[in-house]
């Protein structure tokens, strides 16, 4: 196989991420052809509709999965954020890459952070996971649903006078445009989404060449993070419905996981953090989703899919 077709969203940020990929993997094998192929998701062509009511199976990456299972391209990069807990039977995760710093940041007034917002400041926050949280930190902030590429984004905050826009570091810092940050978000206010600064490279299970092709490009560390924020998010069946977030950090031989799981309305939050050795990255994640489960985060669960089914039922 001379040629290698490369999948990847169709975004200025996705298509960047996708050749950094491609370029590391010229430096793999110098002899073979890279192509990149790019893909219009789901999530990219409905705009005017929130993530929460799309759903969250595959937003970002369906359309990239099928393409792949059918043969269309050979393997596919994406940010690990939007790929599901459950990846589609033939397909697996074949690497991760070393993870970006995984925080939010606020983007606005460059004299202000969020704890200087005025009472009452208008935000722009595209997902319940940041929106509860801050909230919780803030309660009487007003947050806006503000969804698209980064680009898009920015334009909005500024067209409808936002005080404050609230994005993912990694994406700013890819796209060098870190001169619009002016707070980085500490954990201790807003964890990350699960994946949130690092890529995945998806293979099919059955081609051994690709797959052996994007191994070098592998980060342990990163990837056993990963796996233990993901298993956290399986196991309390979370997704964009829900507001959850994760972050695991690898020490050595040791991994620390911290995870968050909030009412929506930032009233009622959970947080714990679990220690363990780094190859059970697995069973953390699912160790500190039991310990949030029987400490009051079943009831969160059961309150916030109570919420939106009553939503649905007024429209």
């Amino acid at each position: 196989m001379d040629k290698v077709v490369v999948g990847s969203r169709d975004s200025e940020l996705a298509l960047l991420q996708a050749g950094q990929v491609i370029s590391r993997l010229k430096e793999v094998a110098p002899h073979k052809e890279f192509i990149l192929k790019k893909i219009k998701t789901k999530g990219d062509k409905i705009l005017d509709v929130s993530l929460v009511k799309l759903g969250d199976k595959g937003l970002f990456v369906k359309e990239i999965e099928i393409a792949l299972l059918e043969g269309e391209i050979d393997l596919a990069v994406h940010s690990m954020k939007d790929v599901p807990t459950t990846i589609l039977p033939g397909l697996h995760l074949a690497a991760v890459t070393e993870r970006e710093d995984p925080r939010d940041v606020v983007v606005g007034d460059p004299c202000k952070k969020l704890a200087d917002l005025p009472p009452g400041a208008r935000v722009g926050a595209g997902s319940l996971r940041r929106i509860a949280q801050l909230l919780h930190f803030r309660p009487d902030l007003h947050f806006e649903p503000v969804r698209g590429n980064i680009d898009t984004r920015l334009r909005k905050f500024k067209e409808v006078n936002l005080s404050a826009l609230i994005l993912a570091y990694a994406g700013m810092k890819r796209l060098g445009w870190l001169e619009y940050v002016t707070e980085i978000i500490p954990v201790e206010v807003c964890l990350p989404a699960v994946g949130q600064g690092a890529l995945g490279i998806e293979t099919r299970k059955g081609d051994k060449e690709t797959t052996e092709l994007v191994l070098p490009l592998n980060h342990h560390p990163t990837h056993q993070a990963v796996v233990a924020e993901r298993s956290f998010l399986r196991r309390l069946e979370g997704g964009c419905q829900v507001p959850i977030g994760a972050l695991a950090e690898v020490e050595g031989d040791e991994l620390l996981l911290q995870g968050v799981i909030a009412s929506l309305d930032g009233s009622t939050i959970l947080r714990g953090e679990v220690r363990g050795m780094v190859d059970y990255a697995r069973e953390i994640g699912v160790n500190l989703a039991e310990r949030l489960l029987s400490t009051g985060a079943a009831d969160i669960l059961k309150q916030v899919r109570r919420e939106f089914k009553a939503d649905a039922g007024e429209q």
